[in-house]
């Protein structure tokens, strides 16, 4: 049986969940990745299980596995919807932690597909991203496929602003863009999101240094901690700052990038 929730997803009032920050994996040395198999369809509901399609499936079913998993977050286990990381400094401790994640997985009723699960990796492919214990850099199978229309080049505006930290002057770039939906913006922008560099962790107790830079159409900042970048922020300007002057803008850029980091 196929059911058609769009009209009731019209009126249903949104849950909102927070997405993960993967700097949470700074300094991992070994992933494990673990995918639960028919996702929703292990979550108990009105129905005998919860339906796909629902709206509110994915906050409900990552409020189950946050709920489930909650004693080792932020230690050994990051978890997003159906896809569980297990992650390690330490590798003395992983047999110990893989063995504790999937006897919660057991205890709960909760089901793995052997085929998409990966152990032992140096690098693995998690929200978007390459992490590895060197940092973490925008993983190219999300920026090859190629555009066709309108709303997928608008698609793909939003795609790189997820990644925007990679990408210095990402505003500027962006601009001609999002007002005519240019072909050499677009082209910029996939090429920098293919060549976008590898991102180092903060680290807290070292100092942190941020350069910013101004011009006609923008503003940018990069932090730095002991050379090496970990961020890059920028944004357009507001149509009354172009009328500032540039000690101003300069200002304004700092006051930007510290409310940020």
């Amino acid at each position: 049986m196929c059911i058609d929730y769009r009209q009731l997803n019209k009126v249903t009032i949104k849950n909102k969940y927070p997405l993960l920050r993967i700097d949470e994996l700074k300094g991992a040395t070994i992933f494990y990745k673990i995918d639960l198999r028919s996702g929703y369809y292990q979550l108990h509901y009105e129905f005998l299980v919860m339906p796909f399609g629902l709206t509110n499936a994915p906050t409900i079913f990552m409020d189950l596995m946050n709920q489930i998993f909650r004693p080792y977050l932020d230690r050994f286990v990051v978890v997003f919807i159906d896809d569980i990381l297990i992650y390690y400094q330490d590798e003395s401790e992983h047999a110990e932690h893989l063995k504790i994640v999937l006897q919660t997985l057991r205890d709960k009723q909760l089901f793995a597909k052997f085929s998409k699960c990966e152990f032992w990796l140096r690098e693995v492919g998690f929200m978007g991203h390459i992490v590895s214990a060197e940092g973490i850099r925008v993983d190219p199978s999300k920026i090859s496929k190629p555009l066709r229309n309108v709303s997928e080049v608008q698609s793909f505006l939003g795609l790189a602003g997820y990644y925007r930290r990679f990408l210095k002057g990402f505003s500027m770039i962006a601009t001609p863009m999002t007002r005519l939906l240019q072909k050499d913006s677009f082209e910029q922008l996939k090429a920098l999101l293919t060549e976008a560099p590898v991102l180092v962790q903060p680290e807290l107790g070292k100092e942190f240094v941020i350069f910013s830079d101004v011009s006609l159409n923008g503003l940018g900042c990069v932090l730095m901690q002991e050379g090496k970048v970990i961020a890059y922020t920028s944004r357009q300007l507001k149509l009354h700052e172009k009328n500032c002057p540039t000690h101003d803008l300069e200002l304004a850029a700092i006051v930007f990038a510290l409310k940020i980091w």
